[in-house]
């Protein structure tokens, strides 16, 4: 092989490499997301009694659709659409912890579920959520445990069949938190159909709610739940 040729394979093949770095160079929990807003939030004030949201579309959708309920009663969300638990355990000290909450809600599963990062078992879920409930009680940070939607199909994995997946962790997550005394909210048996799925009323895509299912059934539950625990 001529010199020349192979020094623009050698340069090729730089290049590719490049790209591929580059590539993988991902802030793949999406820690930079909330980060300029993190670095901008006050302490609490004295007396103040701070709530966090950890989930994923279905808690960013929450406060997109209901941001009263989340500027009157002084809660902070941090859902980002489509993580699984893994990613929500990467930036749980970024995104609550560091905030000092009183309460941090949790609300997680169903991208795994759906698989978004990788195939997940229900142990494997239960894990990233006892790990999350851990380092919340070890930073003095009070757990309220909500269950996983109802959910029989989802538009970007056809194939799957999700329904009784869910219930079995939701049923996982219910008996943990019993276990451990942190309270559980079970929005499922609220908002689920006959066929295991989310009630039409509630949502158009069998997944994320509508703002009639945050105001009707979310909203008076985890308020209940909150009041409750403080």
């Amino acid at each position: 092989m001529k010199t020349n040729t192979l020094k623009k394979l050698v340069a090729a093949l730089l290049l590719v490499a490049g790209f591929a770095i580059q590539a993988n160079a991902q802030d793949w929990a999406n820690l930079q997301r909330y980060e300029e807003q993190n670095t901008q939030l006050a302490k609490p004030a004295e007396g103040e009694s701070r709530v966090v949201f950890m989930g994923n579309s279905i808690t960013e959708g929450w406060i997109r659709n209901c941001p009263e309920f989340f500027s009157d009663n002084g809660y902070i969300s941090r859902g980002i659409s489509g993580q699984t638990t893994p990613q929500m355990l990467l930036r749980f000290r970024a995104d609550v912890i560091n905030l000092q909450p009183e309460v941090v809600v949790i609300m997680a599963g169903t991208n795994d579920v759906a698989g978004n990062t990788g195939p997940s078992t229900n142990e494997m879920i239960m894990n990233n959520l006892i790990s999350m409930a851990e380092l919340a009680r070890a930073n003095n940070i009070r757990v309220i445990f909500c269950s996983v939607l109802p959910a029989n199909r989802f538009s970007w994995r056809p194939e799957l069949k999700p329904a009784d997946q869910i219930i079995q962790l939701d049923s996982l997550i219910e008996n943990y938190a019993s276990a451990n005394g942190i309270p559980y909210v079970d929005f499922y048996s609220k908002m689920v159909d006959s066929e295991k799925g989310l009630k039409t009323e509630y949502s158009k895509d069998g997944v994320h709610p509508l703002k009639a299912g945050y105001e009707e059934v979310m909203n008076p539950m985890i308020r209940e739940a909150i009041e409750k625990l403080l």
